[in-house]
């Protein structure tokens, strides 16, 4: 670092043009300011500075180094700025959108807060589509495609829907065999909360088919309550429900159908040097997150 240290000496001393007053803001001598600089004019072959008895300025070398030690010095200062930032401990208030918890969500973000409890995690479950900047979260969890250059993302995983219900349920009103047969089924709808519409079962259900209306809900929670309780069938994406097929609270209907694969992601406002808060949550619901979706789906 004694390079630095010299290129230090020199960007001060040309900024003040004065050996004596560079030496004040390092605690040295204007001798050794100048020893510095000599040493260095050694080492590069080129004088630096025009010097009198009276001040000294930079010579046509000088000049050019100078821009490049500013510009050098400038990209230090800021590269340790960084690290200083990303190193230290994450804490404060941490806001986070997320779509739904049960199974594969309500586990990762307890061991989140225990493993960081110095962060405040304020977590706003809906399912309504949030403009992650505008409304203020340091980050979202959603499906689908990202289309914002404010935003970095990440993809964690991929799901797809099924039709599940009730063993219950099928017992008293039998098991569709085909895709037609849903019309003479009690059925449970996702509403978008933001549009006021269906969720559509494609491609199980054939383009212009029109399914009855048994109850419709703006959040997924309620739809997998309703449908473990034997009052239709839902249309749920996979992760919600692979625990509650795997011990028989609801079963597969309709289990050979086609079905749309969709990207599951974590989005947060694009930033050079994000707060360790967010890198941590970031790292950990990735990690979490995809080991969570390979174990439960391969």
């Amino acid at each position: 670092m004694e390079s630095v240290s010299a290129m230090s000496a020199f960007v001060q001393a040309a900024e003040l043009r004065s050996f004596k007053l560079a030496g004040q803001q390092f605690g040295l001598s204007s001798s050794a300011i100048g020893k510095t600089i000599a040493k260095l004019e050694e080492q590069l072959g080129v004088r630096l500075f025009h010097r009198s008895t009276r001040a000294i300025r930079l010579t046509a070398e000088g000049e050019m180094f100078f821009d490049r030690c500013r510009h050098i010095l400038s990209q230090m200062e800021a590269a340790e700025a960084e690290l200083a930032h990303t190193t230290a401990a994450p804490r404060g208030r941490l806001r986070v959108a997320v779509p739904f918890s049960l199974d594969l969500l309500t586990p990762l973000l307890g061991a989140f807060a225990q493993k960081y409890p110095e962060i405040e995690l304020d977590l706003d479950f809906n399912d309504r589509m949030v403009d992650v900047i505008d409304d203020g979260f340091d980050a979202v969890i959603r499906s689908g495609e990202v289309s914002d250059s404010r935003l970095m993302h990440v993809k964690l995983g991929e799901f797809s829907n099924l039709l599940v219900a009730a063993p219950s349920y099928i017992a008293r009103f039998g098991e569709p065999r085909i895709a037609s047969d849903l019309i003479n089924h009690r059925l449970l709808h996702h509403r978008f909360y933001d549009t006021g519409k269906l969720g559509g079962w494609d491609p199980i259900v054939p383009e212009g088919m029109v399914l009855p209306v048994t109850l419709a809900a703006t959040s997924l929670e309620p739809l997998i309550r309703f449908a473990e309780a034997g009052h239709g069938i839902a249309w749920l994406p996979d992760f919600a429900v692979a625990a509650r097929i795997r011990t028989g609270v609801l079963q597969e209907v309709l289990p050979g159908s086609q079905k749309r694969t969709r990207a599951f992601r974590l989005l947060w406002p694009r930033s050079k040097t994000p707060p360790p808060k967010l890198s941590a949550f970031v790292k950990f619901m990735t990690e979490a997150i995809r080991s969570g979706l390979h174990a439960n789906f391969g």
